[in-house]
Order: structure tokens, then sequence, then C-alpha cells
């Protein structure tokens, strides 16, 4: 380049874009939620899922892949390709505990896949699950740091918490709230909106950069509860679940065998403790099972058929052929369905029983809009099969995944096809992986070992050595072969924890326990555990689950007495909004009557949807609240029509009662002046919603049945002029937070 005085006299220069070393070769990630090692078609499964067996029929199926027992962990790990402690996500994104493995965020200097990716020439995109942002980070001012866009991702579409009703979803696009595009009435469900944008995005690429390689990760939300999915495809499973889950372990081994996914011998451990022999329930019990079982299936033979859509997409435009696809769940199935499983957990998780015979009653309803339903223990044991315990355990069944790579021909071999490798591999190993496929010499600071050429070579051997695991007290070490782990109980003193010892090269599912007779393997592991702790910043050992959440709320909240929500203002997520849960609050909605034309019905401000939550509206001129907790409505009237001239519109919770079970006093208030009352024994004890804070609508499936037809379809907006919400707490909250660790199953 030369620059003179004048045009005629410079040169210019245009620097050359920046190219990978390998080429144009895209990557497509598919990472499902809670899906156990045994759920895929082509890992034994009866389940459906011609799409996800197309790929492992081109491509390799891995049998020694683990993760890390939860959800945001996998993520920051398979993000990072370092261990979860090491980068601050020692557990769930909904907390911070303090210590430097346990911040709820990935860590700033620990580069993401998306990042060294960019760095390349790559595009990135981002469709679903994230849930590696600190939930007190996700309102309308984020702050946007630790969102995909933050950590390396052009472009996002999906959720960030845990879960989210897949008919009215909490949805983000870049880095705003936005609403879903349609409602259950229309026909909308959150995996073909999600995979429609997925489609848009790779479409879109090809059509203005066809030059450049993109990186996607594909995270649907199949299959975390909600387990929701369209009626047929329920109908069908439930049917072929009818069979019970210990004839489906029998089968599925004997199919696991065939495929050679599990050698030739392999025994069925014992049922997972608690869980009773299918035989031993009622014909009552089974039917209601096998629902719940068939609403899990479908939800993930829905999303095989919406992925179906985006191969077709990649093989028309001519992309697929380059494209590297890894497909794998986050962690094994879950037990957060309890021992009994739920059409609407928020009720228990509110400590509102949910009975046989008011599951019975709503069995139909099973995977709709105004359920949150999860299979029990049994179904999870079986989703896992051949492998002990579930999703939280560092067991075989909370950390060994299936794993399939489908690699372009150019760069493994088309004679591969269809294969198997047995070789033990982890979660952090994937982003080294991608890049050693790709050519790029860029894992500085990674802590996982490139399994690529075990693609090509189906006995290489990797150099992997050692692999820790823990979550929530549940401790585990992998080396040379063999494992020690152990199953910790919540509350107990961690010395008084039972070390079990298993030989994976001959005893994959860890059946036979050999710590009695090689004591000294035993104790070489167990201090080679605490080496990798120490290193990886796992400690203090830390097995508090409610504690956690709850100390999270009181340091987010601190002082803040007073909330303020302004007309027109955006969505609020659940753990940016007010905490009523037990305690005495006060609502009060500010309304200008001379802005209004006539009498003004609609929400004033609402918080949950169908299954949990509450909302202040006006109906037919009076004023209404509903306290729905678990799919119980608990309403009370104003005993007078609203005047033409009121200001304030409110309600106030007194709460009474001492201990866990707490009751109350609602007052719906008209300009300040008692309007109504209602006594409940029932308020918010663990958590009001999955689901988000509107002001002046009630969006999606709605907390209150507003036009009493029991559709529950919003957004019911307030017709009148509001101002203003505000929310005053009391002091006076007292939660079980030991008792909230006990029973919530479902925040994972």
């Amino acid at each position: 380049m030369r620059i003179g005085r004048t045009v005629a006299d410079s040169e210019p220069h245009w620097p050359d874009p920046v190219r990978p070393p390998g080429g144009k070769t895209n990557v497509l990630v598919v990472l499902l939620d809670d899906v156990g090692f045994g759920d895929f078609g082509c890992f034994g499964s009866e389940i459906a899922t011609p799409v996800i067996d197309r790929f492992a029929a081109a491509g390799v199926r891995y049998t020694g892949f683990h993760t890390t027992a939860m959800c945001s962990t996998t993520r920051s790990a398979l993000l990072t390709g370092r261990n979860h402690h090491d980068v601050g996500m020692g557990c769930l994104a909904n907390f911070d505990s303090g210590f430097p493995g346990y911040r709820g965020k990935i860590a700033a200097e620990a580069p993401t896949l998306a990042e060294r990716l960019r760095s390349h020439g790559y595009r990135n995109y981002m469709v679903g699950k994230w849930h590696c942002t600190p939930l007190t980070e996700t309102g309308p001012t984020g702050p946007f740091d630790g969102w995909p866009l933050g950590r390396g991702f052009d472009r996002f579409y999906g959720f960030l918490d845990a879960e989210t009703d897949q008919y009215s979803p909490e949805l983000v696009q870049d880095n705003s709230h936005v609403r879903a595009p349609g409602d259950y009435e229309s026909g909308y469900h959150l995996t073909e909106d999600l995979v429609d944008h997925a489609i848009s995005y790779v479409t879109s690429h090809e059509a203005a950069t066809p030059q450049v390689p993109w990186h996607m990760l594909l995270a649907p939300g199949a299959c975390h509860a909600p387990h929701q999915a369209p009626r047929e495809l329920i109908d069908h499973y439930a049917e072929v679940f009818a069979k019970g889950w210990d004839r489906t372990r029998d089968d599925r081994l004997a199919e696991q065998i065939r495929l050679g996914i599990v050698p030739a011998g392999t025994e069925l451990p014992d049922r997972n403790d608690g869980v009773r022999p299918w035989a031993e329930h009622t014909a009552d019990e089974q039917r209601l099972f096998a629902r719940l079982a068939g609403a899990y299936g479908a939800m993930l033979a829905h999303f095989d058929q919406h992925l179906g859509r985006l191969v077709d997409t990649l093989e028309a435009t001519g992309q697929l052929a380059d494209t590297v696809v890894l497909i794998t769940s986050d962690n094994g199935a879950s037990q957060e369905g309890g021992p009994l499983g739920f059409v609407n957990a928020m009720g228990p998780f509110n400590m509102v029983a949910e009975t046989l015979e008011q599951k019975l009653a709503r069995i139909d309803d099973i995977g709709g809009p105004d359920t949150h339903s999860n299979f029990p223990h049994g179904w999870a044991m079986a989703a896992n099969t051949p492998l002990k315990r579930y999703k939280q355990n560092t067991h075989g069944g909370g950390v060994r995944d299936a794993l399939i790579v489908s690699a372009p021909d150019r760069l493994v071999g088309s004679e591969h096809a269809g294969t198997l490798r047995h070789q033990f591999c982890h979660v952090v190993d994937l982003a080294p992986t991608v890049l050693d496929l790709l050519g790029i010499d860029d894992d500085g600071g990674m802590t996982g070992v490139s399994f690529a050429g075990t693609l090509a070579e189906p006995d290489a051997q990797t150099g992997k050595t050692v692999q820790y695991f823990e979550m929530f007290g549940h401790r585990g070490i992998w080396q040379d072969g063999w494992k020690a782990v152990a199953y910790h109980a919540p509350g107990s003193p961690f010395d008084d924890d039972r070390w079990e010892l298993y030989d994976l090269a001959s005893d994959m599912n860890e059946v036979h326990d050999l710590a009695a007779d090689q004591p000294e393997r035993l104790a070489a592991l167990q201090a080679r555990w605490w080496e990798e702790a120490a290193a990886n910043k796992v400690l203090p050992l830390d097995d508090r689950f409610g504690e956690r959440f709850a100390e999270n709320a009181a340091r987010h909240t601190g002082a803040r007495t007073r909330f303020s929500f302004w007309s027109g203002m955006g969505h609020v997520p659940s753990d940016v909004a007010p905490d009523l849960r037990s305690r005495s609050y006060r609502i009060t909605a500010h309304i200008n009557p001379s802005g209004s034309r006539g009498a003004a019905d609609g929400v004033l401000i609402a918080h949950g949807d169908a299954t949990s939550g509450y909302s202040l509206f006006v109906r037919d001129g009076h004023l209404v609240h509903d306290l729905n907790i678990g799919g119980t409505h608990q309403l009370v009237t104003s005993d007078r029509p609203i005047p033409p001239g009121a200001t304030t519109l409110g309600f106030a919770m007194e709460r009474r009662g001492e201990g866990t079970f707490p009751h109350g006093t609602g007052t719906l208030l008209i300009d300040g002046d008692p309007a109504g009352t209602m006594q409940t024994d029932q308020i918010f004890w663990l958590m009001i919603s999955f689901s988000g804070l509107d002001i002046g609508l009630d969006r999606g499936t709605t907390v209150a049945d507003y036009d009493g037809t029991g559709r529950h379809m919003g957004p019911y907006a307030y017709t009148g002029h509001l101002v203003r919400v505000t929310v005053d707490l009391m002091t006076d909250q007292q939660v079980d937070h030991e008792g909230a660790g006990a029973a919530d199953l479902g925040r994972e």
C-alpha cells in the first residue's frame, strides 16, 4: 500500500480475508437435553430417530463418551474444551456460590469454540438452550457479556434458562427478549420454531457468504421437562411403552448387544434404588406411567422429525457434504420426575400434592400446554439402559451418553461409515476434536484431548489418561480404564461416602464392584481425585441444592424491597422478577382513568403461565386476582365494580403462620381500600414459575382462564391507560431451603 497526496499517486491494498487452513468445512453440533444412553434408535431404542440414525450409519458411534452429569456444566465444557469447574461452572448457571469454580458463568479468560472459530473466519450460530449465563443476568439490561453473542456467536435464537414451556417459551433473539410467533392453538411448538431459525441461518448464510464456513450449536429443549409433543405422537408412544420399564430394559439390552453397543454377556444392574418392578404397580399406575413415558418418547421423535427438515435443507443447498456433524446429550436421563412422575410438577414444587386420582383425571392432557409433565424414575432408568443411576449422579447413568460423529469423506473416509468406537472420551474433548478435524491449531489452554484420530483408525489411542467427575458431592474418576465412583447422600459427611471400583474395559456398566478386592488401586484413584479436584477448582465440596438458590436470590435482591414496572417495558425473566415466595407483599397498579375510553379490562401484571403463577387483572369492570399454584386457581373478585375515577388497583398478601407451610390472607385494593378478601393455605413455597413477568398483558399460555373457556390463551391486554405497577416486598419471608433442596427435582 502507498498513500500519496491524491489517489493518482496512491496504491490501494485489500487484505485477504481470514480463511481456515482446511478449507470450507461447516460444523453442526446437536446437543439434546436429558436424553439417556439407550434412547436413540441406533443405540437400541424403540423410539423412532431415523435422522439421527442416518448420521450413525454415515459416521461413527462412540459408546465410551462421557459428560458432566448436568446441563450448564456439560455446555460450558463443550464450549471451552476445559473442565467445567475450571471455567467457573462447577454446577448450575442459576447461582454463584462465591468460589472460583462455582460462579455460574463461563470465565472470560476461557475462550469458547465459537470465539476460536471466529478468529479463523467462521460465522457462528446458536439455536436453542444456552444456560451458561447467571439467571440474574438474563434481564432486559443484561449484562450481555455472558450471553451467546457475548461469547462468540453471531446470531442467537433460543432460551437462557434450564427449561422452557414448548408452547409458550421464554425466547431471546440475539440480545432481546421476544414473544413466540405462535401459540398452541395455532400449532406452535418450540422445536419447530428453533429448526425454522436454524434453516433460516444456514440458507441466509449460503445466500450471502457461500465461501465462508459456519458453525452452529443446535440445542433443543428436547427432552428436558416439561415433556410436550403432538398428541398423536404421545398416543403412539404410550402404546409402545405399555410394556413397562422392565421389559423395555430387557429389549434394549438385547438390541444393544446385537448392534455391538455393549459387549455380549453384558448384564443389567439391579433396578435403581426405590424403583419397583413394573408388575407391582396397579393397572391405573401403569396406564399413567406409560402415558408419561409416551410424552418423553414423542418429544424425542418429534425433534428427530424436525432435524430432518434441517438436514434436507443442507442437502438441497449442497452444504451437507461439507459439514462435520456431532450429536449427543448433555447428560443422562433425569430423575427429576420423582418416583411417580408428574402431570404438572409445579404443584408439588410448591407443596401442593398431586394425587394419583388427580393425575389420572388429567391423563389425556399430558404433553399439552397446561402441563409440566415428567416421567417416573423407572422410565429414566430404562432410558439409561444398561447403566446405573441418573442425571446429577456420577455413575454411568448420569455421565455416559451416546455420541455420533459424521465427518466429510475427505476427512475420514467412507469405509468407516456405520462403525463403532469404544475408547473413553469426554465432553471436554469435543472442542479440540473439532479443531483437529478442521486442521486448526488453536487449542491453547484446553484440557481436553482430541480423539479425531479414532475416526479413521478404530484402535487409535487418544493419549487421554484421566478424567474426574463431581456433581452435588457425587464424585468419580476414570484413569487408564478404571473408574472409582462414590454416590453422596445430600447432607451426609463426605467422609462417609462409600467408593466403588470398576474395570470399565470388562464391566462397562459398573455391575461388579472390585473395591474390596483391590483396595490399593481404589486408594490411589481416590488420592488422584483429590489432586484433580484441587487443580480444577472443584473445592470446596458443596452438596447443597435449595440453599444455594436461596443465597443467590437473597444476594441478588439485597435490601431492595420495591420494584417499579412501567407500561411499555419488556419481558422480565423469573429470576429477575420480585420474589414473592412465602412472604407478605403488595402489588399496586397505577392507572390514569382520564386516559381510558369507557370501561377497561385486561391484565395489569402477570407472572407465570397456566401451570403456575399469579395475575392481577380487570374483567367485566371488576378487579380479579388469580393465585395459580400448580394449576389450582384461587380467585378473588372485587365485591364492587371499579369506580370510574379509580387511580390505583392492587392486591396485598399477608403471610400468616410459621415454619414450612405458611398460609395467607389476600386482599384486593381499589384506591387503597379493601374490596374483597381470600384465605389460602397454598402460597408460593419454592418457585413461582419458569415463565417470567409481563406488564399490561399475559402472553403465551396464560396464568388465568380470562375468557372462561379453559383455553388459557393470551394476551388479554389491558385496554385502559396503565401507568406503572409497583411491587413492595415485606421482610417476613421464611422459606425452608433445606426442604426445598429435598423437593426441588426440576431446577437443573
